[in-house]
Order: C-alpha cells, then sequence, then structure tokens
C-alpha cells in the first residue's frame, strides 16, 4: 500500500479526551489479519464507557478503540481465505469464521511506547483486523449503512431474532433507544406483537420509536416506566423486555416490568464497571426470567446476509439510525454527543468517497 504513516484517534489516558496522532505506523498483515482501509466507523456506548474509564482498571494503554465499520482491504496475511485485496468488507467485534489473528502493536514517534490494538479497530485511517472479525459487504448495502452491522444490527436484531422469538400476540418492551434498542424495535416489527413499547428518556428518540410502528412511548425523565407498562398491559407486565440502556437501574426496571408466570428479560447493556443489579427472588420463583445476551446470539457470516436482506426490502430502515456525521478529528464531540444522548448513532467519516471509486487498492 505504501506509506503506512496514517492517521488514530488513541485512547492515552482515562476519562480523557482521545489523542489525534498523526504519523501513526502499522505493521504489514500477519498470520489471520487483514489490512483495511476504512471508509467508516461507528461509535458504539461501550467504546465511550471504556474510553471514560468505566471499564475498570486498563492494562493496555496506549491502544486504539472502534469495534463497528467498513472499508476495503488492502492486504491480506497468511492463512487468509474469506477476503482478497480490493474486496469491501465489514469489521465488527462479533467472531464468525476465519482465523483470529491477534492483536497488533502501532508505534508513533510521539509515543514512548507501543499502541496496542486487538482483534478490531475502527477509530484509525487503516487497521490491521482478525479474519474473523470481517464479513464480505453484501450487495446493496452503502458502506455508511454498513456499520450498522458490525454491532447495533446483530446484537439489538439477533436479541429479537435468535434470543426471544416474540410470539404473536405477544407484549414487549424495549428500554434505551440507541442503536441496539433501535435495532432491536425494527427486528420486532417483523413480528406479530400486540403491543410494543419503547422507554427512553429523549424525545428525539422516542418520536424515532414511534415513527418505525411502536405503539406506546414512555418518556423515563417524568413517568415511572415499571407503572406506566403495567397500566398498558392491565397490572401484568409484558411478555419480553429488552434492556439497552447500559445502566443497571434500568435492568432492574425491565425486569420488574415482565410479568410473573414467563416474563423474559434480555439485556445486551454492559454497565459501568463494579455496578451491580438488585432482584427480587421471589420474582423467579413466580416464573419471571432474566438473562444477558451476547451480541444477540449473532453468527456474522449466517447474519449479516440475512439483515442485509431485510434492509434492501425497507424492513429494517437503518439509515434513520444515522442521525449525525463526524471527521475523525472530531471523534471526542462525538462520544461526547453520544454520552449527552444528543446523537443515536454517531458515524465517523474516514473516507466517504471510496465507495465511488474504483481505484485499486495499493493506489491508495
Amino acid at each position: 500500500m505504501g506509506d503506512t504513516s496514517i492517521k488514530a484517534a488513541v485512547l492515552t489516558q482515562l476519562g480523557q479526551p482521545l489523542t489525534l496522532l498523526s504519523g501513526v505506523t502499522h505493521p504489514q498483515p500477519g498470520k489471520g489479519q487483514v489490512l483495511v482501509k476504512l471508509a467508516y466507523s461507528g461509535v458504539c456506548h461501550s467504546q465511550l464507557m471504556e474510553a471514560r474509564g468505566r471499564r475498570g482498571d486498563d492494562p493496555y494503554l496506549p491502544h486504539l478503540l472502534g469495534h463497528e465499520g467498513s472499508g476495503r482491504v488492502v492486504a491480506v496475511g497468511d492463512g487468509v481465505t474469506k477476503v482478497a485485496p480490493g474486496e469491501l468488507v465489514i469489521l465488527g467485534w462479533i467472531k464468525g469464521s476465519g482465523l483470529d489473528g491477534g492483536g497488533a502493536k502501532y508505534a508513533c514517534p510521539r509515543l514512548p511506547q507501543p499502541i496496542n490494538a486487538g482483534g478490531v479497530t475502527t477509530f484509525n485511517e487503516y487497521a490491521l483486523v482478525s479474519e474473523n472479525r470481517i464479513v464480505k459487504l453484501p450487495a446493496g448495502v452503502p458502506l455508511d449503512v454498513a456499520v450498522l452491522f458490525g454491532c447495533a444490527v446483530p446484537t439489538g436484531a439477533g436479541i429479537i431474532t435468535h434470543d426471544l422469538q416474540p410470539r404473536p400476540g405477544s407484549t414487549i418492551a424495549i428500554f434505551g433507544l440507541g442503536g441496539i434498542g433501535l435495532s432491536a424495535l425494527m427486528a420486532t416489527l417483523l413480528y406479530q406483537c400486540a403491543s410494543i413499547i419503547a422507554v427512553d428518556v429523549s424525545e428525539e428518540k422516542l418520536a424515532l420509536a414511534q415513527s418505525f410502528g411502536a405503539h406506546h412511548v414512555i418518556d423515563a425523565r417524568d413517568t415511572d416506566p415499571v407503572a406506566a407498562i403495567r397500566a398498558l398491559t392491565s397490572g401484568a407486565g409484558v411478555d419480553y423486555a429488552v434492556e439497552a440502556s447500559g445502566q443497571a437501574s434500568v435492568i432492574e426496571q425491565a425486569f420488574a416490568a415482565v410479568r410473573r408466570g414467563g416474563g423474559v428479560c434480555v439485556f445486551a447493556s454492559h454497565p459501568q464497571h463494579g455496578s451491580r443489579i438488585s432482584i427480587d427472588p421471589y420474582e423467579l420463583i413466580c416464573g419471571k426470567q432474566i438473562r444477558g445476551s451476547w451480541g444477540g446470539s449473532a453468527d456474522p457470516d449466517r447474519d449479516v446476509p440475512l439483515f442485509a436482506q431485510l434492509y434492501r426490502e425497507g424492513r429494517l430502515p437503518l439509515d434513520k439510525l444515522i442521525t449525525k456525521r463526524y471527521t475523525l478529528d472530531q471523534i471526542n464531540e462525538a462520544l461526547d454527543d453520544l454520552e449527552q444522548h444528543r446523537v443515536t448513532r454517531p458515524l465517523i467519516e474516514i473516507d466517504k468517497g471510496m465507495e465511488v471509486r474504483t481505484a485499486a487498492p495499493t493506489d491508495d
């Protein structure tokens, strides 16, 4: 690819803004690794929590971040057969088929120590990614929308299609309307639920949920969501609750909102390190269930093509989730906006012209 000097946003100190560095260099891809030129990156709440130091001690500083993105393969290491140079791909954190190439160490003259990187990173112009964190871009999916297939869609929609599979005529509540929660909501509309209830603290996100087809919305800033859900379900509670807010207290609310005798609460959020939830064990012996979900039980190689087909059919209107775009230089603004609930899913434009260009990858 020629010059390996790139720009990257690096987490150098917990609780501080990411450091924008130019002149970063990466090694060539090793066994099981793929070198990708990034077009776009998403910004996930999990990455926000890590940057803010809410995941506890971090022994890997300084390191790169980002785990959902899209781009073009530049080069592949030994053993890689899943993709080839020149192909457009989606990057995500959920492991699929292929080799696990492990992490990598980047370098920058402004830092005395190497920059660590895991199996996938996306807050950088180029990334060394494990083969098992990549899938080919499905036809008909734009590169900007494609970033949502790296985390938000497989996790949120996967909770519905794999973990819950709501029965016709059932009731469901979605707590937290970020990328994962709204993806779950869209997937719920694929089923014949009698009542879909959306809960959040943002008027804009609640309005978006209504536009997708939520039957009821609850603003948790001024309404007790559990009491409101019980009022909407004749006091019983919902059959299913999905929690995607990232707060332990909301997981408790979601569990409280499901009915006895078979109600199921599933959460995919990862609250702050050290958080605990408190539930009445009597509710469990009354037949309530609660469980976590690892990435919506998704298999990227199986599910990305299926969700892409739903997107092409207009049944997953994912374009509406991308509410604001930023440059890589504005990554800290994107993190701040996500933290303050000013944006649903920030999109980082790294090379927004990639999709329309036909130059060979070695021309970069």
